[in-house]
């Protein structure tokens, strides 16, 4: 290969360009990003960068001394892929022509119908998105949040940590219920209401009023929850409508085998736009987490220079982390596939716990809150145990 087109300038891409570097390849690297900031952490956004505690050059991926010797070409998008051609068309009406192109566009939050043009109404998912958020809480002195995911939850702590009236809707039972499961979700509505959040769950927002501002979120109950800012964090999907008609399976995401090979030679995905064959539940899925994107970079770049000969090992369970408050939430693993729960160190009650989850005597997940020590135990062993069909 003499020339690599990377499409995508946030964490996959970047740790994709360093994984080609690291196993070799020594051409021509393109890496090309829609946002005009070069790679940078996601995760404080909703936390530390959000309240204020750290700034942007916190956020940096790439180290002072880093050179490993990228032609990048940021604030352009791409619009189009010949995958056969292997040919990436650009927003300002140029094209690039790779051996080999490495898809790692991401996902893009979900937004409210007919929010379009009123102020006050956020989704964060970029910088840009957080520089707006940020301002307009410094300023705001209610806040409604809609969904009890990750985002939601975190945005909705971090907020009440800065002193504003949170209110959070979940459509669900509780937040996060949907990927650890509903007994342990309570614990975690138990942390928010604990700390003064107010929860609503079981409704739909059926609109969010003001004229040329928010000034509050209507309820499919009738409520009207008053409110200076509104944050939507209804999910993500993937960026991928550039490529239609680019000779590429498609579904939730770019289709690719287990090692991240999309259905055309020379093309892989990677991050969070990118739905990899698990072999073990035989189907394809997304893992929208940091971690998930740091272990397939090195399997992605594997497969590209291989011509997709080289075989993955089998990928590790799901792992993610999530702050809130002053309680470190981390979990490995899926939920939906155990049979029972069990607390097993501390106490929900008390805010520090560990969980394991169990399909009949074998541990297929485990969550620990403030219980970072035991939990990396669990994890390594869940990381290193047979793979086994579900």
């Amino acid at each position: 290969m003499n020339t690599v087109c990377v499409v995508g300038a946030s964490l996959a891409g970047l740790l994709t360009a360093r994984a080609l570097r690291s196993q070799g390849y020594a051409g021509r690297l393109v890496v090309i990003g829609d946002e005009p900031h070069r790679p940078y952490d996601r995760p404080p956004l909703s936390k530390d960068f959000l309240k204020g505690a750290i700034g942007e050059a916190d956020l940096a991926l790439e180290g002072e001394d880093e050179e490993p010797g990228i032609e990048w070409r940021l604030g352009v998008a791409a619009t189009h892929l010949d995958a056969t051609a292997r040919r990436v068309t650009l927003s300002d009406g140029t094209s690039l022509a790779a051996d080999g192109v490495v898809i790692a566009t991401g996902a893009a939050a979900r937004t409210l119908p007919g929010t379009e043009g009123l102020a006050g109404v956020h989704t964060l998912r970029t910088l840009d998105d957080a520089r707006a958020l940020r301002d307009d809480l410094g300023t705001a002195r209610r806040l409604v949040v809609i969904g009890g995911g990750f985002i939601g939850a975190e945005v909705a702590a971090t907020a009440r940590e800065l002193g504003l009236d949170v209110t959070l809707v979940e459509s669900g039972p509780a937040p996060l219920a949907g990927v650890i499961g509903l007994t342990m979700a309570q614990a975690v509505a138990d942390l928010h209401e604990q700390r003064g959040v107010r929860l609503v769950r079981g409704v739909q927002v059926t609109e969010v009023t003001g004229t040329d501002r928010a000034d509050g979120v209507r309820l499919s109950d009738g409520t009207h929850l008053p409110a200076d800012v509104v944050v939507a964090g209804i999910g993500a999907v993937p960026n991928i409508a550039w490529l239609r008609g680019s000779g590429l399976e498609l579904g939730d995401g770019v289709l690719c085998d287990e090692g991240g090979g999309a259905s055309v030679p020379g093309v892989v995905a990677v991050g969070d736009c990118a739905a990899w064959w698990d072999p073990v539940r035989s189907r394809h899925h997304r893992i929208e987490h940091w971690t998930g994107a740091r272990q397939r970079a090195v399997v992605a770049a594997a497969t590209l220079l291989s011509g997709g000969t080289a075989r993955p090992e089998p990928a590790r369970p799901a792992y993610f982390w999530s702050d809130q408050f002053d309680v470190k939430i981390q979990f490995i693993g899926h939920a939906r596939d155990a049979d029972t729960v069990t607390v097993e160190e501390g106490d929900p009650a008390g805010g520090s716990f560990l969980a394991v989850y169990r399909q009949g005597d074998r541990p297929v997940a485990v969550l620990g809150v403030n219980q970072v020590r035991l939990f990396t135990r669990w994890r390594r062993q869940l990381e290193t145990a047979p793979v086994q069909a579900g």
